[in-house]
């Protein structure tokens, strides 16, 4: 039997310790010696009538133990001694074991919610190992559109979750600043430019036509004078190809901004190669014989790795690959850098670069569980019944400002946060952009802002509610609430451990929902005076309700609105 460790006494690590300790104190403990270890998981409870939570080790164990379950999950009952947070335990068939929470303990979580205040949910579970996420990472040849937009969000978040986890974390974008795509941005821009100027000048095949590049090149126009371009067409395009790229990486920088995504680094790909680091790793992959020459270019031999087929690192013509600089940025990350472990978030049309990634890994002498890539599905756009297709070289997108202009930052963070990554996306503008309880976003908000508002109003009639006697709280809508605020804390460690942050809106959703039904059935303030003890009770539940709900919008990016 496997014990559970961590140093945060959540609801769910304090349930496992008392069934630990309860398996130990059975009389079949000794035959688990020489068994394999199990973990003992926790579920809360769908129906009330099952209790708040139950676990399923009873039938794990009788597996091993070749009994029956039900008999096991009884002997585990009867031996477990914490009646401090248990009031009572129940066997279900075939082998669950059933806890019904104490609660007059449930009750004391009020009490550290409101001292913990912001830090609620905060935990020590990364011990300030480094771990850094690189995400977005889209080449700056076109602003970001609302593909990109869902990617940022969910490293934003994830970054978030990580760091109240105790990560010591670094977020970082990866400026695509290399490579032929970037050579084709320069010829779009500079045709652009000189058109501009009244010159005739074809666009290259497969050139960016969107609008977004004449305006680049109007830019330049403005910023660089005549005088400054070269006469020398090859040094002209360059001069203005760098300037337009500065003018897009910058144009991309504030557009995540205003989608209040941060980075704490961005890294240029040609640094790999002006600072040695692709060199050398390509003579790390020389030293170990993964290198081959074929056709006058430098393969990866990445199928000795268990990749589907070799990889080109370097062209005949002497430049490097897209494969080459990524083996290089990833030697850089944990070799260089020694960051404990990576986190990379793409797009899902990029699965097809895993197997290369772990091959990679392998190469590098690199532990694979070091890389996590996490991938997520395309966005469509939905407005009315209309559905808006993407394309960046034609010019055909809904740019990450634009959707910012229709719906609004929290709209944008919580419905690219609210669906997994694994799952297709329709962002539909008339639902994020409806201002009733319907829309989640405003059902949230609004709950936060009603507190904020009752809690205004106790201010005003002088109720002073710092000593009170919690233990009047006793209506089902009130337990319910202190049920779901406690579940934060276990919900931030199974988040981060799983990289799952899509679990936090709905778990806000629902706080909010038991805070609202809670306002129907309870009354708060009372004008009549002998209801005064009852109503402090239930200022001071608000406030810790007050304290949960703001710090999940805190950890999605969102506005915590004190009036609506």
């Amino acid at each position: 039997m496997e014990r559970p460790v961590s140093k945060k006494q959540t609801v769910n690590q304090i349930l496992k310790n008392a069934i630990w300790s309860g398996i130990q104190s059975t009389n079949f403990a000794v035959s688990l010696k020489n068994l394999p270890p199990l973990k003992i998981q926790i579920e809360k409870t769908k129906s009330k009538n099952n209790g708040d939570y139950a676990t399923n080790i009873a039938l794990k164990l009788s597996k091993l133990l070749k009994k029956n379950p039900m008999q096991v999950a009884t002997e585990i009952s009867t031996s477990i001694q914490s009646k401090n947070i248990i009031r009572k335990i129940e066997v279900a068939k075939p082998g669950f074991i059933n806890f019904f929470l104490n609660e007059k303990w449930l009750l004391k979580n009020i009490y550290t919610i409101l001292k913990e205040k912001n830090k609620f949910g905060n935990s020590d579970l990364g011990e300030n190992s480094k771990i850094q996420i690189e995400f977005v990472s889209v080449n700056p040849t076109g602003p970001i559109h609302i593909g990109h937009a869902r990617g940022a969000v969910l490293g934003s978040v994830l970054a978030n979750i990580l760091e109240v986890s105790g990560y010591d974390v670094s977020k970082e974008y990866y400026i695509n600043d290399a490579g032929n795509q970037i050579e084709k941005f320069y010829q779009s821009v500079f045709v652009r430019y000189l058109q501009n100027k009244n010159i005739s000048a074809n666009m290259p095949e497969d050139g960016y036509e969107g609008k977004y590049i004449l305006e680049i090149a109007q830019q330049i126009s403005k910023i660089l004078d005549e005088k400054e371009i070269p006469v020398n067409e090859k040094s002209a395009q360059s001069l203005i190809g760098e300037t337009a790229l500065k003018l897009m990486i910058t144009n991309i920088k504030n557009d995540l901004e205003s989608l209040k995504v941060f980075y704490d680094n961005w890294f240029s790909e040609k640094s790999l190669i002006n600072d040695g680091i692709f060199s050398e790793t390509l003579s790390l992959l020389d030293y170990k014989k993964l290198t081959k020459t074929k056709d006058g270019a430098k393969w990866f031999t990445s199928t000795k790795l268990g990749d589907t087929k070799d990889k080109v690192l370097i062209r005949s013509n002497g430049t490097p690959t897209y494969f080459g600089t990524d083996v290089a940025y990833h030697y850089s990350k944990i070799v260089k850098r020694n960051f404990d472990q990576i986190i990379d978030i793409w797009g899902a049309d990029h699965q097809g670069h895993v197997p290369f990634m772990k091959s990679m890994m392998s190469a590098l002498d690199i532990e694979q569980k070091r890389l996590k890539i996490l991938l997520y599905q395309l966005v469509t756009i939905k407005k009315g019944s209309t559905a808006i297709r993407l394309s960046k070289r034609k010019g055909e997108i809904v740019t990450l400002k634009d959707l910012i202009d229709e719906v609004g930052v929290d709209a944008c963070r919580y419905f690219f946060i609210s669906k997994s990554p694994e799952s297709q996306m329709e962002f539909d503008l008339d639902y994020a952009k409806n201002e009733s309880k319907e829309n989640p976003v405003y059902y949230i908000q609004y709950a936060h802002a009603r507190i904020c508002s009752i809690l205004e109003i106790a201010k005003q009639n002088n109720i002073n509610f710092e000593d009170c006697d919690i233990s009047l709280l006793s209506h089902e809508s009130e337990i319910d609430l202190i049920q779901k605020m406690i579940q934060l804390p276990d919900l931030i460690e199974n988040m981060a451990s799983n990289l799952t942050p899509h679990h936090l809106p709905h778990y806000t959703l629902d706080l909010a929902n038991n805070f609202h039904v809670f306002y129907q059935n309870c009354k708060v303030i009372s004008e009549n005076k002998s209801e005064l003890e009852i109503s402090k009770a239930r200022l001071k539940l608000i406030s810790a309700t007050k304290i949960v709900l703001s710090k999940c919008l805190q950890i999605m990016g969102m506005n915590a609105p004190k009036y609506m």
